[in-house]
């Protein structure tokens, strides 16, 4: 059976963590994801939740091609061989019914254990059953979603213009996040309940998502790492082949423009995954 080429650009990591691509709505980068994942590949990739959304199709069903070419570039990355496990989110929460089920070679956890290259031990879960809305107000939640959207509408049209500017992409909601101090004080709590989660679990740190904002920090000994997304900042969590995790953007759909910073190709490595 013939196998497509790959790409001679494509970067190779230990292992890749995405988040929130929010497929199924028009805010969701889907040429950005596409060019993404042609560039890049790993051992084991691990989908952190909030892949396809769920919550926004229930209400106005949107699903370009673009939308299902990701999701077939993610399923022939398995057939070479990747080791993919999908951990769902609250917006495809749908998929949970699955947990414990492999589907095209996709393995669906609730959370997982993931054990890096220099032996430190992560705890892997999308991060919503943190979030005191989503938990106890989902109607809330739900309607902090629709204003969501109405910011992304508006950044995606501001960022069309700036496009043609020769601007690269900004986004008003993530920077209105760290503006306001409810937000930030949020972001906060998340981010040290998670962490509290990680020590109770034995790990030496935690992978998630969920509130869009990527960054890799210590709290008290243990590490914290936050996916981003790939609606507002294209973000994504890399592991080198010594263990190191690093946060990279990726910004741009057109080929010659790649803008993550990153090692070349990695060595291969066998990635340790336990289910939890």
């Amino acid at each position: 059976m013939s196998r497509e080429r790959e790409d001679p650009a494509t970067r190779r990591y230990r292992a890749l963590f995405i988040s929130d691509m929010h497929l199924g709505t028009r805010g969701c980068q889907a040429e950005i994801i596409l060019d993404f994942l042609r560039h890049n590949d790993a051992d084991t990739i691990f989908l952190v939740g909030d892949i396809i959304d769920g919550w926004r199709m229930r209400a106005s069903f949107y699903w370009p091609q673009t939308h299902n070419d990701v999701i077939q570039k993610l399923l022939r990355k398995v057939r070479r061989g990747s080791r993919m496990i999908f951990v769902p989110g609250n917006h495809d929460e749908f998929a949970r019914q699955f947990i414990g089920l492999t589907f095209g070679g996709v393995k669906i956890a609730r959370n997982a254990k993931y054990t890096a290259a220099d032996g430190k031990i992560y705890l892997v879960m999308h991060g919503d059953e943190f979030d005191v809305v989503v938990r106890h107000s989902k109607w809330i939640a739900f309607f902090g979603d629709g204003a969501y959207d109405f910011a992304i509408f508006v950044n995606t049209h501001f960022n069309a213009v700036r496009r043609r500017l020769g601007f690269p992409y900004w986004s008003f909601s993530a920077w209105a996040k760290l503006k306001v101090k409810n937000a930030v004080n949020f972001i906060g709590s998340f981010e040290t309940a998670l962490a509290d989660e990680a020590r109770r679990r034995g790990a030496d740190g935690v992978i998630c998502g969920h509130i869009h904002h990527p960054v890799i920090r210590d709290l008290d000994g243990v590490t914290y790492v936050n996916t981003g997304d790939f609606v507002e900042s294209c973000s994504y969590v890399v592991e080198h082949p010594d263990g190191r995790l690093e946060v990279l953007r990726w910004s741009t759909p057109r080929l010659p423009a790649i803008a993550a910073t990153s090692e070349p190709a990695a060595e291969e490595a066998d990635a340790l995954f336990e289910a939890v």
